[in-house]
């Protein structure tokens, strides 16, 4: 069988996507690793009537969504796409699709600093709109490892009173940042950072290497946020810079999420490496309409050469 679209990842990027092309009738396969970016978060925030649910419970809403309209969704990772669409998973299976839609996401590559992956998702963060409300009015510390630290720093200083900024291996601070974090009255704590201080399973402090301890009950960082690239020929991540700071890569795609390479379309953080979980369904939803009425406008000239060889 040859599907009319293959979706490759099944986060809220493809699955709105499939959704989209199912309700016009497209017979639509999502093939998902099972390893969402958001795993770790107790819940995803600022979806509009879906805030605070669990990232596990609203993947598997939007699974039955998908089945429910006739679509199918299996488990495994995309080895090679074959010319022709032809798609190859991890067990061996090889699946043929028309169309390709990428929602894969992206890969947050975090500082260096022994505990910080444990703690990820939990109490080390790196969005105030994903998970500053939760934080607020803590003691909050913001880890700079490059030239946006000041900016996250005053992001979480509107959410509390009490945040810290640790110099780290951030850049030197301009006379500007100084005015700005003095007249705010934010901490600013100079040394590298060497560990984190859990206590029951919470952040407590932050450790420096001079072996000092600042409590603290979070801690922003800022990732580098590498886009997951299915192995799709031709299709490639490009750096994203914010001013000239480069925060990770991305594949650039047109209106409609309609890629460099004919016939694929992708959405999401694979995109957009700053999209939350809403926008992501949404540039889903736009990338389906999108496909589907490229695949209206070939069916029609395909139906008129029909015609034509008839006559």
């Amino acid at each position: 069988m040859t599907y009319d679209v293959i979706v490759i990842g099944g986060g809220a990027a493809g699955l709105a996507g499939a959704t989209a092309l199912l309700r016009s009738r497209r017979s639509v396969l999502v093939v998902d690793g099972g390893e969402p970016r958001n795993a770790p978060a107790d819940g995803v925030h600022n979806f509009l009537t879906r805030d605070g649910t669990p990232p596990s419970e609203l993947l598997a809403a939007g699974r039955a969504e998908v089945l429910g309209y006739g679509g199918e969704v299996v488990h495994g990772s995309v080895v090679a796409v074959d010319p022709g669409f032809r798609v190859r998973l991890d067990d061996g299976r090889t699946l043929s699709a028309r169309r390709l839609l990428v929602a894969t996401g992206l890969a947050d590559e975090l500082p260096d600093v022994p505990g910080l992956a444990q703690r990820w998702g939990r109490d080390v963060l790196h969005c105030p709109y994903c998970h500053g409300w939760e934080v607020r009015d803590r003691a909050v510390g913001v880890l700079a490892t490059g030239p946006m630290a000041v900016h996250q720093t005053l992001l979480f200083r509107q959410l509390t009173d009490d945040v810290t900024l640790f110099l780290h291996t951030g850049p030197e601070l301009s006379e500007d940042e100084w005015e700005q974090l003095a007249a705010l009255g934010i901490a600013v704590v100079d040394g590298e950072v060497a560990g984190l201080e859990v206590v029951d399973d919470r952040l407590a402090g932050v450790r420096l290497a001079s072996g000092r301890t600042i409590p603290r009950e979070a801690l922003v960082v800022a990732p580098r946020f590498t886009a997951r690239v299915p192995p799709v020929p031709g299709l490639v991540a490009e750096e994203v810079r914010m001013g000239e700071h480069v925060i990770g890569a991305a594949v650039p795609v047109g209106p409609g999420g309609a890629t460099a390479v004919p016939g694929v379309w992708a959405a999401g953080n694979v995109v957009e490496v700053q999209a939350q979980v809403i926008s992501s369904a949404a540039a889903g939803l736009a990338a389906g309409a999108a496909i589907n009425a490229d695949l209206v406008a070939e069916d029609a000239r395909r139906a008129v050469s029909r015609t034509a060889s008839v006559g």
